[in-house]
């Protein structure tokens, strides 16, 4: 299964002043796998430590936080030389030893010529709880679900994905049936490796599926382990009310629909928490679509699962209703469309993007990222303003900067003009091709966004 983190770790390791890399990501995202196939493929030897199936390595072998030191007891625990350069040493469910967590700044410091890759499921709670965590003394990389990009790749259709990236509209559109066809498939199925390798191989749903309910129970059992007993029934209905808030028109998350009477200060931990342990995304909400979107946030925000073919699974969806026709798109509301559509922006983008909308919350903007001024192909150059509308896309707005022969301030009201009496836009819905990259879904704020108001469609 190829994994497009996988060039992350090779610019890593050819790196002149590398230090240890913290891999990063939600349980059951393939962390371990890639490790280890990054050190059968690219060194002569591997040293792996699972601090979660023996409890006494930990005690055995970083009493201390002296990296060479560590390197001396661990070749005689496992009577095998660790070469600089030649071993890689993968610290895995490094949150269950915060000895070793915290001997990754002696390594940068004293020890930078040894490959050392950690991770952990739960990494994300160590990092709040431990104070001794190495600042500034890790590189990080982020690993998620699979992206459609990397389904294609691994459900054998490499030829499409090829297409995909070559932005081809044309011959895109000549297969809109193939690709109409795996996008189905990726909302039910998702991102995540054993899902994906069980159709891969079988095609068979129901054994995805029940792959799917281990993985939500494995997340269940986590909630038991190493939540506060105070937080583990909040935490477990903030998960449940996931599928109905996105299922609304309007998917902010709503406190109320947790449970009548819901304040935010009775789940706010609960839903950090989530955060936390990479389980859920939060996407916040910005009052004015201006950069730095986060000087405009405020205290509303939308919560989506950490997988599409999860968010299918717990929502109850019947294959069938997928499967059959073109309800991919307007079932559920649209909020596969939506999930889908952030997801491929978290893998490919550093930030969580934002969304927009207005004060009456009769206009949106279904997500929106800082620094898309860049010309050429990083550019973005569609803006929809709804993803979840069942309706034909009539209307799709570029932005300024990608338009070259378009003044800048075409959409800017004249200075002369009355401002307009704002109005509720139409509807409307996702392109006609929801496979292409997600980045062509978003733009940098254009010149009307500092207008409460809506676009007037043009």
């Amino acid at each position: 299964m190829e994994r497009d983190a996988y060039r992350q770790l090779l610019t890593w390791k050819q790196q002149p002043s590398r230090k240890p890399l913290l891999l990063t990501g939600a349980r059951q995202v393939g962390k371990t796998w890639l490790m280890e196939e990054f050190g059968r493929r690219e060194y002569a030897s591997v040293v792996k430590l699972s601090f979660n199936e023996d409890d006494r390595l930990e005690r055995l072998l970083f009493p201390d936080r002296n990296a060479r030191a560590v390197i001396k007891r661990l070749e005689i625990y496992r009577e095998q030389p660790i070469e600089p350069s030649a071993t890689l040493l993968i610290l895995d469910e490094i949150q269950d030893a915060p000895s070793a967590l915290a001997s990754l700044k002696s390594f940068a410091e004293t020890a930078p010529e040894y490959h050392v890759i950690a991770a952990g499921s739960l990494l994300g709670l160590a990092l709040h709880r431990d104070s001794s965590f190495p600042v500034g003394k890790v590189s990080f990389v982020d690993l998620g679900p699979l992206t459609f990009s990397e389904f294609l790749r691994a459900t054998g259709r490499a030829r499409l994905d090829e297409l995909l990236a070559s932005d081809d509209m044309q011959a895109i559109a000549e297969m809109a049936d193939l690709f109409v066809a795996a996008l189905k498939s990726y909302h039910l199925v998702g991102g995540m490796p054993e899902a994906v390798a069980e159709f891969a191989s079988s095609g068979d749903y129901s054994s995805v599926q029940s792959i799917q309910d281990e993985i939500v129970r494995a997340y269940d059992l986590d909630v038991s382990k190493h939540a506060a007993p105070e937080l583990v029934p909040r935490i477990r209905r903030v998960l449940t009310s996931i599928p109905q808030q996105l299922a609304r028109e309007k998917s902010r998350f709503l406190y109320s629909h947790i449970e009548p009477g819901a304040r935010s200060r009775s789940y706010e931990q609960a839903i950090q928490w989530l955060i936390d342990a990479g389980i859920v995304t939060k996407v916040p909400r910005v009052t004015t679509p201006r950069v730095p979107l986060k000087a405009y946030e405020d205290d509303a925000f939308k919560l989506f699962f950490v997988d599409i073919g999860l968010l299918a699974r717990t929502s109850g969806l019947v294959p069938a209703t997928i499967l059959d026709g073109s309800r991919v798109f307007t079932e559920f509301k649209g909020a596969l469309a939506e999930q889908y559509v952030l997801q491929e922006f978290v893998a490919t983008q550093a930030d969580v993007p934002h969304y927009w909308s207005n004060d009456r919350n009769t206009a949106d903007i279904d997500f929106l990222i800082d620094g898309l001024g860049k010309p050429s192909r990083q550019c973005a150059k569609l803006l929809p303003s709804s993803l979840t509308c069942p309706k034909t896309l009539s209307t799709l707005m570029c932005s300024p900067s990608c338009r070259p022969n378009t003044p800048k301030n075409r959409h800017a009201p004249s200075k002369r003009a009355r401002p307009r009496r704002p109005r509720t836009p139409k509807r409307l819905a996702a392109p006609a091709l929801p496979f292409a990259r997600a980045s062509r879904y978003v733009t940098s704020a254009p010149s009307w966004a500092s207008h409460t108001s809506a676009p007037r469609n043009s």
